[in-house]
């Protein structure tokens, strides 16, 4: 099976992290790319967030020491669990909202090589857009305006980027599948960008 020049094949068994701000498209492009993978399972981040049921302290611009420590419990369990499936021969597609220096200690998590990391980065004003539209509500305490400029000017620039404004979510998966090379992720480039 292939899509362009890319045998999709390559990619099992590896991990893809679809990261970007909230409303940036992350579970529609990251589930729509785990269907075109022919053994793939989609891991979103907010999964483990749900699992807190009791306790759960959202993280908010103040960054309390509890949220943050739950954060962190929670992408280590994402990252626990897509090592889990790609040691057992599947392409495991995270998808969560990790930005900032966070992005490179999150891919330092991951035994998993290859590791592809992909981020959607659509425009504020398209964010904006898209999260008047949803049915759920994911900035409470953020702007879309600061989310979006820690995303631009403190998340070093590991993977793929993409501008994905203009884009439906299967030109975006094409671009991904496109993209492969340029959002392979390796340790070198972890210990440059940290």
């Amino acid at each position: 099976m292939t899509d362009g020049s890319r045998d999709i094949a390559d990619l099992r068994p590896s991990v893809v992290l679809v990261t970007g701000v909230m409303a940036s498209g992350k579970s529609t492009v990251a589930r729509l790319l785990a269907e075109r993978l022919p053994k793939a399972a989609h891991i979103p981040g907010d999964v483990f967030r749900r699992m807190m049921v009791s306790g759960r302290e959202e993280m908010t611009p103040n960054q309390d020491p509890e949220a943050l420590s739950q954060l962190w419990l929670r992408y280590r369990a994402s990252a626990t669990v897509a090592d889990e499936y790609a040691s057992a021969g599947w392409t495991a597609v995270v998808q969560d909202v990790i930005l900032g220096k966070d992005l490179a200690e999150y891919a330092a998590l991951i035994r998993t090589r290859p590791l592809y990391i992909v981020v959607l980065a659509p425009s504020a004003e398209v964010v904006a857009e898209r999260e008047r539209q949803r049915s759920k509500t994911g900035y409470g305490a953020w702007t879309v305006e600061a989310l979006d400029r820690s995303l631009r000017e403190d998340t070093p620039p590991l993977g793929l980027w993409l501008d994905t404004s203009g884009q439906t979510p299967e030109e975006s998966v094409r671009a991904v599948l496109e993209g492969l090379d340029e959002a392979r992720h390796s340790a070198w480039e972890a210990a440059r960008s940290g």
